[in-house]
């Protein structure tokens, strides 16, 4: 690290030009990042669901529509002028490129369940050609010209395409409404920490680098493997909160050293002795923790481990790089446009040992707190123990489900489309579960498929049956094959469509997938559609959760060990950083599954569920923050332990070297996470919400009362480990 910095403040003209040229490349390379990546990616790619949908596309062309229109005529749409329009915009959108089939409620010998219940409203319902990205491309060409009025008809889009295409538009919308808030706000919070004007947007400018850099990680990411389309905002607040408090920690701890007579080349070298150290470690600590999500094989989750390792790294890299650099430029001009004054900040900490530092400083506010706790640790400890798992009761009533139109901002167009469907039309005609078997000729076993269609009309909640031998409704065959069921057949086998009257992401919706799946049938089948699709990832996350949780935790102490030589603190930091989640986790369920405070957090749709993946994607982030506090905590009251041996004044002084610091950090990171929870996506506001409420329960009742009770309560057993270990600890443990 002395070598590095010596480079860095030789050069510094050079990396800071080569920075700004790769800035300047950078802005445009990643500047349409959103519109390359997808939203969806839940599913399990070997899982059953996943083999029918790839058939479906491959073999069949048919599955779940792509774009569903609701069309609403100022009378019924069975009038003779009403049905000459609909067939006239049905045949349009067949006729358009990228379109495999459009059917319509006039095209389909007028299906009733394909018109409103009050007769005015009715569906067409249009499949494209192509992967994700063909789709979407020819979504947006499509719909424009096709939504609104024409002629009698007034025409609204929705379906699950329709709903990617407003997902990211409101993505990027809600990126710069969150960029513009958290900017200034980080610049106030830094400004009361430094108090001066220039040492404040020397984290930030780092920050806009992380902001740039990660836009770059996630096109170039993209190129290789599939990314989620909210991958964007929530790997940009991490990387922006990140490289803030990074660079804290960095630009602190140099002028810490300015303030003890060093000079710039030799402060610079000192901080990324020290700082820079500490980083690095922090770094690598919050990519173990994100790397957890790796062992799941939905891109969704894949795609937030890739982006956030690289953006973590990103951070990590911009603030020992790139900041010394600009420190070696400015020098003692660091503090210049000092507002302190303004702010009436308290003397800045020194660098000095703990036998010389002032004794107004040894007993601030976290020394008094810490001592107040170490005195009744058991009472303090079993008190906020009890609060945090109270807090985390709401959990236990969670239900599970996926993303759909109700993610967006209730004013949606698409959002407001897909309401049409649920309270207008009796069954799910968008979101069928389909049934494909596999090398079944069906003219050749067309009675067992009859056989099949009507035992699963019978189920309750089913509305219909579709096969190449007709429509089955409640046991009856009640229309012979129609036009559409040229769709059902191929040279690869048939396929049925079973339509009910249950949301497909519930758990009724749920449970209706696995009784079809346990209806006899006269050949294996696949059994796809967005029901399935939940059921298997979720069997798919229960399988995997275990090796996740796994790998964190014996990530957590190993390197732990690594850094105190003790048993214990390993088990306490997973154990305490597990009560710092509880209060997240309930607060996930109490207020956006059921709905309450949604006026403090902004107005959103209550669907009663929880996206499937959310908890296991906020655990792995928020694990891995809280480990970054815990490494900087710990790194102090060990140093204390190690030149004293008293526990108890150890943890006292720990806790109040770091206490302004890491407050600010948790402040920084807390405040840019909320900027980004201001998003009109109901998952990238409960992501923004939940983080930061876990920030700030790590950093206040973890930190503040958690951590020096139990400390008190194993007293020196904190630093014990067997004699195999200490002496492994010698050999291969982090000294400094």
């Amino acid at each position: 690290m002395s070598r590095l910095a010596a480079l860095l403040v030789r050069r510094r003209i050079l990396v800071l030009l080569v920075t700004l040229v790769a800035v300047g490349l950078a802005i445009p390379f990643g500047a349409d990042v959103e519109s390359r990546l997808s939203e969806g990616g839940i599913t399990a790619p070997d899982s059953e669901s996943a083999r029918a949908e790839q058939m479906l596309n491959d073999k069949f062309k048919s599955g779940s529509p792509h774009l569903v229109f609701v069309v609403t005529a100022p009378r019924e749409v069975d009038d003779p002028e009403v049905t000459r329009q609909g067939e006239q915009l049905t045949s349009r959108l067949a006729a358009e490129p990228g379109v495999v089939q459009a059917v319509s409620y006039w095209s389909l010998d007028r299906a009733d369940p394909l018109r409103s219940t009050d007769t005015r409203s009715a569906l067409i319902m249009v499949r494209l050609d192509g992967d994700e990205d063909a789709v979407r491309k020819a979504a947006k060409r499509i719909v424009p010209t096709t939504v609104g009025q024409q002629g009698e008809l007034n025409v609204r889009a929705t379906g699950s395409t329709q709903v990617r295409v407003e997902i990211e538009s409101q993505s990027e919308k809600d990126l710069v409404k969150a960029e513009g808030l958290a900017a200034p706000l980080t610049l106030i919070i830094l400004l009361l920490v430094f108090g001066s004007v220039v040492a404040a947007t020397m984290p930030l400018a780092v920050g806009v680098l992380a902001v740039i850099g990660s836009f770059v990680m996630l096109r170039l990411l993209d190129m290789l493997v599939p990314v989620s389309v909210f991958s964007v905002n929530i790997t940009t607040a991490l990387g922006l909160g990140l490289a803030i408090d990074y660079s804290l920690f960095i630009v602190t701890r140099y002028r810490e050293e300015l303030a003890a007579g060093r000079d710039t080349a030799s402060a610079i070298a000192q901080s990324l002795r020290t700082a820079g150290r500490t980083v690095i470690f922090s770094a690598f600590t919050v990519a173990l923790s994100l790397s957890a999500m790796l062992v799941f094989p939905m891109y969704h989750l894949r795609s937030f481990a890739y982006s956030g390792i690289a953006v973590v790294a990103l951070a990590a890299l911009g603030s020992i790089l790139v900041l010394p650099a600009l420190l070696a430029l400015l020098g003692h001009r660091i503090d210049a446009l000092n507002v302190r004054k303004l702010f009436r900040r308290k003397k800045e900490a020194s660098a000095k040992p703990a036998a010389t530092v002032p004794a107004e400083e040894r007993h601030g506010f976290w020394h008094r707190l810490a001592s107040a706790v170490m005195r009744r640790p058991l009472p303090f400890t079993l008190t906020v123990a009890a609060l945090l798992i109270a807090l985390g009761i709401p959990f236990l009533r969670v239900e599970f489900g996926d993303s759909d139109d109700r993610v967006l901002p209730p004013d949606a167009p698409s959002h407001q489309a897909a309401q049409m469907l649920r309270d207008q039309f009796d069954s799910q005609e968008g979101s069928p579960i389909s049934i494909v078997l596999p090398g079944v000729d069906p003219a050749a076993k067309a009675t067992e498929i009859g056989d099949y269609a009507t035992r699963l009309s019978q189920l309750p909640t089913i509305t219909r049956v579709d096969a190449a031998t007709g429509s089955y409704v409640k046991g009856q065959l009640v229309a012979p094959p129609g036009p559409a069921a040229e769709r059902l057949t191929s040279d690869a086998g048939t396929v049925l469509a079973v339509v009910s009257d249950t949301e497909p992401y519930s758990e009724r919706g749920m449970d209706l997938v696995g009784t079809v799946r346990d209806v006899a049938a006269p050949a294996p089948t696949l059994v796809g559609g967005q029901a399935a699709v939940l059921v298997d990832a979720k069997n798919t996350l229960g399988e995997r959760l275990p090796w996740a949780l796994g790998i964190i935790a014996l990530s957590t102490m190993v390197l732990l060990f690594l850094f105190t030589g003790s048993l214990l603190i390993p088990l306490k930091a997973i154990v305490l950083n597990l009560l710092s989640l509880t209060a997240t986790f309930g607060a996930m369920v109490w207020v956006f599954q059921e709905g309450h405070l949604r006026w403090l957090v902004g107005d959103f749709t209550v669907t009663g569920l929880i996206d499937i993946d959310t908890p296991v994607l906020m655990f792995c982030v928020a694990f891995g923050l809280s480990m970054d506090y815990e490494v900087f905590l710990l790194s102090r009251i060990k140093e204390e332990y190690h030149r004293t041996g008293d526990n108890v004044a150890a943890v006292a002084w720990g806790l109040q070297r770091t206490g302004r610091l890491v407050t600010a950090a948790a402040a920084l990171v807390a405040v840019i996470l909320l900027a980004f929870a201001t998003s009109g996506l109901t998952p990238l506001k409960l992501l923004g919400v939940g983080l930061a409420l876990a920030v700030i329960m790590d950093a206040t009742l973890v930190r503040g009362i958690l951590v020096p009770g139990f400390m008190r309560l194993a007293g020196r057993a904190n630093w014990w480990a067997p004699a195999p270990l200490r002496r492994l600890h010698k050999k291969i443990g982090l000294s400094d």
